[in-house]
């Protein structure tokens, strides 16, 4: 998990306050701990909210904001304060610093140097050179059509990631009328991405891990509402506060959206780092993948995050071959699971997941392997054993060849 550095911020200006939320809400290693609009009443909340840093906006009243960086830091010494300004005149520059600043950052705030800047504050309170942990690697699994089993991707996909002890791994279900992943892994879940979503300005790390539903693998899952109309209690600011906390949570998030590429789909596959669509070797399937592919192009970013998977490999002899589907596509095929009607039904109608249920079945390994693979790993093709050594939990119990 990484290192989670509580941030309050004071921007008397409602539009780049609302920047600079949205900056912070887009990174893994924050967590934005209050926010003010108003320069009187942030020592205050930072006495009350004892944030690891204050991000101070000068511009509104820059003299005011700079005798508030002194007042803030003689009253909260263990807060690193940052400011920032439209401005570049060295004086002001100078009395930020003078008054207790430890960095300077231009207006419009970017990503990068906010980043980098939190870096050398995380490396100052840990007292060392290292650099940060690694954030949370997302993965969105998208399917080209229903009943294509991207749900069983999914909920397989997060368990084989969840069966390496170094990880922790949340899966996000995002099919918020028809979703079904708690079904898959026989769960009753006390709270839901309802829930979670609408009180999410009050939560903290230890509330969150409390409304999750844990699974006898390990695995952490935010289900759907429950109800239909509870959806409504869900929007687009939600549910990127509740995804920017999980990713300050958790080492890989899993996101099992909809097959309606509406607008709960569509930001998460912005917040993944890979976007696995998965399809078929059939017509309907793979034109389905060319035409949201051609959407993807207005985002160069997006369609880069796209791997294809081919599940249900070798269903039948009727199959388009993965030459012709490759050429139909326009691109390779990034990965292939083979059919396996029987285990499928099984774990479905069980509730289990193939790492419980079936953990030697070529299935499970392909998954598994899947599962490296998006880490940057590679397993032995012969016996599904880690190159590097580390070995999978359930792996152990069962002797390779």
């Amino acid at each position: 998990m990484a290192d989670v550095l509580r941030i309050a911020i004071v921007n008397p200006n409602d539009s780049t306050r609302e920047n600079h939320k949205a900056v912070l809400l887009g990174m893994d290693i924050v967590w934005l701990e209050a926010e003010c609009s108003r320069y009187e009443f942030f020592a205050d909340v930072v006495e009350q909210t004892n944030p690891d840093i204050g991000l101070i906006s000068l511009d509104s009243n820059p003299e005011r904001a700079i005798e508030l960086v002194a007042e803030v830091a003689a009253k909260a010494p263990n807060c690193t304060l940052l400011v920032t300004s439209n401005s570049t005149d060295g004086r002001m520059i100078l009395e930020s610093m003078r008054a207790g600043a430890k960095e300077f950052l231009n207006e419009p705030l970017k990503a990068e140097e906010l980043s980098t800047a939190l870096m050398r504050v995380s490396r100052q309170l840990s007292g060392t050179n290292d650099t940060v942990a690694k954030g949370c690697k997302v993965i969105a699994v998208a399917g080209a059509t229903g009943g294509i089993g991207s749900t069983s991707i999914a909920v397989n996909l997060a368990c084989a990631l969840e069966a390496d002890e170094e990880n922790s791994v949340v899966l996000i279900d995002l099919d918020v009328a028809l979703g079904d992943a708690d079904v898959l892994l026989d769960t009753i879940p006390e709270y839901t991405l309802a829930d979670v979503a609408q009180n999410v300005a009050r939560l903290d790390l230890t509330l969150l891990k409390k409304s999750l539903t844990r699974h006898s693998t390990g695995l952490h899952l935010l289900p759907r509402p429950v109800q239909l109309e509870e959806s409504r209690l869900v929007d687009a600011e939600s549910l990127q506060r509740v995804i920017g906390l999980l990713k300050t949570s958790f080492t890989h998030m899993v996101i099992d959206t909809s097959k309606g590429y509406g607008e709960f789909d569509m930001l998460a596959m912005q917040n993944a780092d890979d976007v696995l669509m998965i399809t078929q070797l059939d017509l309907p399937c793979l034109r389905n993948v060319v035409r949201l592919l051609m959407t993807f192009d207005e985002d160069e970013l997006l369609r880069e995050k796209v791997k294809i998977v081919i599940n249900r490999a070798g269903k039948e002899s009727g199959q388009i071959s993965l030459k012709k589907a490759q050429e139909t596509i326009g691109r390779d095929i990034y990965w292939q699971i083979p059919n396996d009607y029987r285990v499928m039904a099984e774990v479905r109608n069980n509730g289990v997941p193939l790492v419980e249920h079936a953990p030697k079945a070529p299935i499970t390994l392909s998954l598994a392997k899947l599962a490296d693979a998006l880490c940057g790993r590679q397993r032995d093709p012969e016996d599904g054993s880690d190159r590097e050594g580390k070995s999978r939990r359930w792996l152990t119990l069962w002797p390779t060849k």
